[in-house]
């Protein structure tokens, strides 16, 4: 009778020690997931994250969610559902595969561009030549007027 309760006994330490943690595992698989997905009520937001008042769509995502969790499917199992389910408009990133591919890429290649364009015009404009101001049209100093004008400095200069 004693070793039947010493088992017991040890039985519900070992399921109040193990289940809460099992349980939290869970959870965070939950936010984990629920974190790739973004809430159908057209708020733009994460799913987990969705705060609208009376939101039922984030609830009953995550509803759904839980269950999947809960039975054991995997991720991919659980991702390949809500797709099915939502479409692909329900994914808070696009996918690296495809198409999408290129929603990835298309910061970089703006990037690269305008880096590119930067140092073009930048390149030109330092090898542009220095307009001077007789070649431009404008009123040109004569040399004459520039000789009198270097005697006239050298002599206020003196003084």
């Amino acid at each position: 009778m004693i070793k039947r309760r010493s088992i017991f006994a040890l039985a519900v330490i070992v399921a109040f020690t193990v289940l809460p943690l099992v349980a939290q595992q869970q959870a965070d698989r939950v936010k984990t997931i629920g974190g790739k997905f973004l809430c159908t009520c057209g708020c733009g937001q994460i799913l987990t994250q969705c705060n609208h008042v009376g939101c039922t769509a984030s609830a009953s995502m995550l509803k759904e969610l839980k269950v999947w969790v809960d039975r054991g499917d995997s991720d991919d199992t659980i991702t390949k559902a809500f797709v099915a389910e939502y479409g692909t408009t329900v994914f808070a990133e696009p996918p690296k595969s495809g198409i999408s591919l290129l929603a990835w890429a298309m910061p970089v290649i703006y990037f690269v561009i305008g880096a590119v364009l930067v140092i073009f015009i930048i390149r030109k404009w330092r090898h542009a030549p220095v307009a001077v101001a007789g070649a431009s049209g404008g009123s040109a100093v004569s040399s004459d007027a520039m000789d009198r004008a270097r005697a006239q400095a050298a002599r206020e200069t003196e003084d």
